[in-house]
């Protein structure tokens, strides 16, 4: 799917709900025990932008966006302001704060990632439209500079070590950075309500994370 590498104005999505979205199958047996299922290997996120417009300018704004999309047809970039960096909202980005791989000596491609921890349980989160000028990447603690040691692919969140800076065996790779979500307008209709004149709004901007 073609996504524009563009992001939805920030000013809105602060105002928005939403957040991950996954499937889970239940079923209920004669006994009352549950049997489950989950249909997903990985969450979706779903939000609601209606909610972040105020003025008839963030309204006119909406429209630009949305019809420069063509409604559904194109994604964009969406800041999820509760959860963007590597690190917590809060906290500050380092390179030492998600580990993306261990070197061997040869591989050179390292994908971005997000770990998500919890009662001794992990889910790993692959990280496809960082944010540029927020990478940083650090081998066995060593920062590294980018175009110098590494590229990076702002469109996948793969990084790329140059000949010479390849990770050597056993060394850690890891990497600090805010990042977007891949998303798309999850309808083609705009219910626009002005009602009043200094101000209106749009009730309903269902966004939806797609697959990348």
């Amino acid at each position: 799917m073609s996504i524009h590498d563009v992001r939805f104005p920030a000013s809105i999505s602060r105002g928005a709900s939403g957040g991950p979205e996954r499937q889970t199958e239940i079923v209920v047996l004669g006994s009352g025990h549950e049997e489950r299922n989950t249909r997903w290997a990985h969450s979706r996120r779903r939000y609601n932008a209606g909610l972040g417009v105020r003025t008839l300018n963030q309204i006119h704004e909406v429209i630009s966006f949305f019809e420069a999309r063509r409604g559904r047809l194109y994604g964009f970039r969406w800041k999820d302001h509760a959860d963007f960096k590597s690190a917590g909202p809060q906290d500050p980005v380092t390179p030492s704060d998600q580990l993306i791989g261990t070197g061997d000596g040869t591989e050179t491609t390292f994908q971005l990632k997000k770990v998500y921890a919890s009662g001794g349980e992990l889910y790993e989160r692959v990280i496809t439209w960082p944010v540029q000028g927020t990478l940083q990447v650090a081998v066995d603690g060593s920062p590294m500079s980018e175009g110098t040691d590494y590229t990076a692919d702002y469109s996948s969140g793969q990084v790329i070590f140059l000949p010479g800076s390849v990770p050597a065996t056993g060394l850690a790779v890891t990497a600090g950075f805010e990042f977007d979500v891949p998303v798309r307008f999850d309808s083609d209709v705009l219910e626009i309500n002005l009602a009043a004149f200094e101000a209106g709004e749009i009730p309903d901007v269902p966004i939806v994370e797609v697959r990348t």
